[in-house]
């Protein structure tokens, strides 16, 4: 029997795309620390995020090719990550890797909700992850998060609080909850900047950022702080939606213009989608249906999943465990789980786009 050779395991994985980035994982270099021994291969497969949603059928699909190459008696496979940055972040953030800002055209559609989610479902990856509150006036991410103490300092930086592996940056920890906050542009866009480069984010893959609704100073003067790698637009399910969500991407598309920074639209999530039944599992749709699938298709972005409406997702806001921590088996938790590996994807993509564009490739 021949002795198996490293050009036979690696033709035999190079017939395994990467359904995002459209190549052979072998190309992309994802496979890494390859050995083989009397007739036993090991390596791993470097993912671009382990938020991947086709990672088991990878690893499976690897162990089965290389499994039929003769001479092989057996395969060990470690799946691994090293998530991607868009870009250096700059001065300001230099060890975030990826901003990804949840943005709505209106309030009231659960933006803040899905922002808590996404943060932990992508934390459950074993990502690092962070959330920052940007919506000045109505600062809930500290409520809905189940937070109590305060960030403190240490070496002239300011530590956040951490909470269900996420670490949280929030004017409502700094505000009196009984007084209103009158700040003018120029006021939010120094907090803005404050709070991006006066916290000790750390290394994360992974910086979600609430913003504040409608299309004010908080997300114009974010977007001109620091490059995003992409933004995901929050709207119901009804088709009058559709024109409010569409500002939200008009403005991102004009501030692409105005910072001469690329600004791709991740894509669309329906939140409030339809209630299901807990007695008998009928479906009924409060708020119309498919509206954001349908403005997905209208306006050319992606369309990233629908969240049902859930009770225990307004009860875990309420009491301070967000779905995914209180719920994790409702389909709610399911669809946020599902929308975050939708995200890490289309990042995935985005950065690797990025990377091929700085190269001249």
């Amino acid at each position: 029997m021949s002795e198996v050779n490293e050009k036979q395991v690696l033709a035999a994985l190079s017939s395994i795309q990467d359904p995002d980035l459209h190549k052979d994982i072998v190309s992309l270099g994802f496979i890494k620390d390859l050995k083989i021994e009397n007739g036993h291969v090991s390596f791993q497969i470097e993912l671009t995020t382990p938020a991947c949603p086709v990672k088991d059928k990878m690893k499976s699909e690897a162990e089965e090719k290389v499994s039929k190459i003769p001479g092989v008696k057996g395969v060990e496979i470690r799946m691994t990550a090293s998530v991607r940055g868009n870009a250096p972040t700059g001065p300001l953030i230099p060890n975030v890797k990826n901003i990804i800002a949840v943005a709505s055209g209106k309030g009231g559609v659960g933006k803040s909700t899905v922002s808590c989610n996404l943060a932990i479902a992508l934390a459950d990856t074993g990502a690092r992850v962070g959330l920052l509150d940007s919506d000045i006036y109505g600062p809930s991410i500290p409520m809905m998060m189940g937070v109590n103490e305060e960030p403190y300092m240490m070496d002239n930086k300011i530590i956040p609080v951490e909470k269900y592996g996420v670490k949280m940056m929030s004017m409502g920890f700094f505000i009196d909850p009984d007084k209103a906050v009158l700040w003018r542009g120029p006021m939010i866009a120094k907090y803005l900047q404050q709070v991006l480069a006066d916290v000790a984010w750390d290394d994360l893959d992974y910086l979600v950022v609430d913003l504040p609704p409608g299309t004010g100073d908080a997300p114009m003067s974010l977007a001109q702080l620091i490059p995003l790698t992409g933004v995901v637009v929050v709207m119901t399910p009804q088709d009058v939606a559709k024109e409010i969500a569409n500002k939200s991407i008009i403005m991102f598309q004009m501030m692409r213009e105005s910072t001469e920074r690329d600004i791709p639209i991740l894509g669309i999530i329906e939140n409030m989608s339809g209630f299901v039944c807990p007695h008998c599992g009928t479906v009924t749709h409060l708020f119309s249906q498919g509206g954001g699938k349908r403005a997905a298709k209208e306006l050319e972005i992606p369309f990233l999943g629908a969240v049902p409406i859930d009770p225990l997702v307004c009860q875990g806001g309420d009491n301070g465990k967000p779905a995914m921590v209180s719920a994790p088996a409702s389909e709610s938790s399911k669809a946020f789980r599902a929308i975050a590996q939708q995200i890490a994807a289309r990042i995935s993509s985005v950065t690797w786009e990025a990377s091929q564009r700085r190269e001249g490739k």
